[in-house]
């Protein structure tokens, strides 16, 4: 998959695309269906298959005060959509100038002119262009007009009846039901980033953990998870079974967040190094604790759930860039 940031990269083969356009956060089972629906046209037209999606998200520019909320930033949500076999990614710069900017030109000077699409995908809510009055059915007027074709994706349903959308698997994430968001995912939520210095406190109880700064990232609800580890090797990703906190940890009067994940059975240095986390279960809330001796005895207590929660769960013996769900395990 080729990253392209700027009209100006588009080589004159890309031209003519078959493109699927939307913020694709959580590049949930829906979002699939509208990129793999762009895959299908564009091997049927012998087209340049895309994706276009908008950095950073327009919820970003309107309500910067706003919580962290994304599912995916732009570097995992790139992993994932490489994942799906599109020939090219477009990073369009959302910005206060693009904000502006009509759907009438939009389709013009973006779909029209720069890319030359032959077909669009869409997914059946998306709207676009200033005060969000572009839609699928302005797209397929100005696609008759211009002589592209355009396919809006209806609804995708879970087996539940439940549409799948970002903001049900927030919902999910905030009410500490990582399993539930899983499903809609098609793959289980992950975070990931660099291992940061802590206070070691773990490790001087008998529980090392790496510590990952969230940043962006959606907050899910505050307490203990069974998760998959994935450790960067250097070109290989290795993965382990672990046990993550999430919280403040009241028990020591803090009151900045924390994401701590202890990797079982493994005692390596992690410091410095990239890791994803995929939240598989949850295992209970965030408590305060008497003291040290409480808090030890209820990790050894979380580490055994972890451990039996992760056992019931089959992952694929190759990572890729995302952690399947394994539907048996529900």
């Amino acid at each position: 998959m080729r990253l392209i940031r700027h009209c100006g990269e588009l080589d004159q083969g890309h031209r003519g695309c078959v493109v699927a356009l939307g913020n694709f956060d959580g590049v949930h089972l829906g979002h699939q269906a509208v990129i793999g629906a762009a895959r299908f046209i564009a091997a049927e037209l012998g087209a340049p298959s895309a994706a276009m999606t908008f950095e950073p998200h327009p919820r970003t520019l309107f309500n910067p005060a706003q919580m962290p909320f994304r599912l995916t930033p732009f570097r995992v949500k790139a992993h994932l959509i490489e994942a799906l076999g599109v020939d090219l990614l477009m990073q369009q710069h959302f910005d206060a100038e693009f904000a502006t900017m009509t759907a009438h030109d939009f389709v013009t000077q973006v779909l029209v002119e720069c890319l030359a699409v032959r077909h669009v995908v869409v997914g059946y809510d998306y709207v676009f262009g200033k005060a969000r009055q572009g839609t699928g059915a302005l797209l397929q007027r100005m696609g008759d007009e211009a002589g592209f074709g355009v396919t809006v994706v209806p609804p995708a349903v879970a087996p539940t009846g439940e549409v799948y959308s970002s903001t049900m698997v927030r919902e999910y994430l905030v009410g500490g039901r990582p399993a539930d968001a899983a499903q809609l995912l098609g793959h289980y939520w992950e975070v990931e980033g660099r291992v940061e210095h802590g206070d070691a406190r773990g490790r001087s109880i008998g529980f090392p953990t790496a510590n990952l700064h969230l940043g962006e990232y959606q907050r899910p609800a505050t307490g203990v998870y069974a998760v998959r580890a994935g450790v960067d090797l250097g070109g290989a990703t290795v993965w382990h079974d672990g046990v993550a906190n999430f919280g403040r940890r009241p028990t020591f009067d803090k009151t900045d967040e924390t994401f701590e994940v202890h990797l079982l059975d493994f005692n390596a240095d992690l410091y410095g190094r990239h890791l994803r986390v995929a939240l598989v279960d949850h295992i209970r809330p965030e408590r305060r604790f008497s003291g040290i001796d409480e808090l030890k005895a209820q990790i050894a207590a979380d580490v055994i759930e972890g451990r039996r929660l992760l056992a019931c769960h089959h992952f694929p013996p190759s990572p890729g860039p995302m952690v399947r769900v394994d539907p048996s395990a529900r």
